[in-house]
């Protein structure tokens, strides 16, 4: 199965200075990041290994996700570097 990596990296790679920054001086920052980043993780390996996941919940899994990098994304704009 082909899975689209989400990561932050490669979904805002204009902001690849800013991510940096804000990972390492800001902490609420870094914890959504990581936050994001284990969320991610568990969705594609899920997609992978194409494992039975109830719709309903893999669907809640991508709402966090998409909450999550809409908060991120704003933090980046506010701070670019």
């Amino acid at each position: 199965m082909n899975v689209d990596h989400h990561d932050l990296d490669h979904e805002f790679p204009e902001y690849a200075a800013t991510i940096h920054a804000l990972k390492l001086g800001n902490h609420h920052f870094g914890k959504l990041f990581a936050e994001y980043n284990e969320l991610t993780t568990a969705i594609e390996d899920l997609e992978i290994k194409d494992a039975p996941v109830a719709d309903p919940l893999l669907e809640d899994m991508k709402k966090l996700r998409l909450k999550l990098k809409d908060e991120l994304y704003a933090m980046l704009v506010a701070h670019k570097v």
